[in-house]
């Protein structure tokens, strides 16, 4: 038997094997509901003494519910009754729970008659209208006990300790922006609530969390005709529904993507395996550089390994107002997929490769498909 023939069988078997394995997929997709404030904690007050935690639970109650009913999804709540519960443990019964989605649902409150819907995602802008409403979110961890040694020191009321928020999070910055796009565009074109759009600010919420996540606010509990309408029966339920909609789209279009992008149609395939096998033989691809993107966000870092969980020959480049950053440059395929593996061992589990041609990118699978 020759090593050519032996690669070969053993490439079949292991495509073979994923490409069944991602239909055979049993795993559950985890969503983690987190009802904002609780116990100690009511939140915001609103009109005629509505509580924000009252509210926000009852919502999360009935997304649960309703979610809990759909096949191959699991749900986990951060509370499901009145009790206080630190920022902190919100994240991390999330992160224990291998959790692929995280949302933490709000009221808003203003001293004016201000009325609308807004999705957060995190992020580090500096800007104060968006420090003021994270500062204020943050702020019930000086309720927590040992707040300063849990959060090493982070003070809810400094913009340095919201902007040195790390890039953790931010590796699934886009997916979240996704969610929470799909969630806002529900929010006001079929629950007819006001737009006040999708926005970023630095929640110490979804800062504890390592999966895509959003911060929902649904509405001013302080407004005479909104506050009432999200304090009934009737309000709340219209939320659960709409929410619940749109958290099931989400996770249909993650699927409809990772199937156009991860396994590809049987027939083209069956086309050109051979010569993808040929080329992967040779290694190497003429005129075409493999980068692994590990993360993308709004902060500048500086390439050290410390910043990159000891990662070296890291890359930035700015693309328009977000910073990519990339892991290794090569033109062998089979030693950028090793260099996926290490940035995936080391943390950054949403880390993929890209492939650029005469300095302009081009999709991975096209390489192949023409090789």
């Amino acid at each position: 038997m020759t090593t050519k023939f032996i690669f070969i069988f053993v490439f079949f078997s292991a495509f073979f094997f994923i490409t069944n394995s991602a239909f055979a997929q049993e795993k559950d997709f985890i969503v983690v509901l987190d009802a904002g404030h609780g116990g100690k904690d009511p939140g915001k007050v609103g009109y005629k003494k509505s509580k924000e935690k009252e509210i926000a639970l009852k919502i999360v109650l009935q997304i649960g519910k309703l979610l809990e009913k759909e096949k191959g999804i699991k749900v986990i709540y951060t509370r499901k009754t009145d009790v206080f519960v630190d920022l902190w443990e919100r994240g991390r019964i999330a992160n224990k729970a291998d959790a692929d989605l995280f949302v933490s649902i709000h009221c808003n409150a203003h001293n004016s008659q201000a009325y609308g819907a807004e999705t957060w995602v995190l992020g580090t802008h500096a800007n104060k209208q968006n420090f003021e409403v994270a500062k204020a979110e943050n702020a019930v961890i000086l309720l927590e006990d040992n707040y300063q040694k849990n959060y090493k020191g982070f003070d809810p009321n400094s913009p340095e300790s919201v902007i040195g928020l790390t890039l953790m999070q931010e590796e699934y910055l886009d997916q979240s922006i996704q969610l929470a796009s799909i969630i806002q565009k529900g929010l006001t074109a079929d629950l007819k609530r006001k737009n006040r759009g999708v926005k970023q600010a630095g929640f110490v919420v979804l800062h504890q969390t390592y999966m895509p996540s959003v911060l929902i606010e649904t509405g001013f509990i302080t407004n005479k005709i909104e506050g009432p309408f999200l304090n009934s029966k009737k309000g709340q339920q219209k939320f659960s529904n709409e929410i619940y909609k749109n958290i099931l789209k989400y996770i249909q279009q993650l699927n409809l993507n990772t199937i156009k992008n991860e396994i590809v149609n049987t027939d083209k395939l069956k086309k050109t395996k051979e010569k993808i096998i040929k080329k992967e033989i040779a290694n190497n691809f003429e005129n075409v550089e493999f980068k692994v993107q590990i993360a993308s966000g709004s902060r500048k870092l500086e390439t050290k390994a410390y910043n990159f969980k000891g990662l070296k020959n890291i890359k930035r480049v700015k693309v328009g107002n977000t910073y990519k950053y990339y892991l290794g440059l090569t033109q062998s395929y089979s030693k950028i997929k090793e260099l996926q593996k290490l940035a995936k061992s080391k943390g950054f589990t949403s880390a993929f490769i890209v492939a650029f041609k005469n300095g302009k990118k081009i999709p991975v699978s096209n390489i192949l498909k023409k090789s």
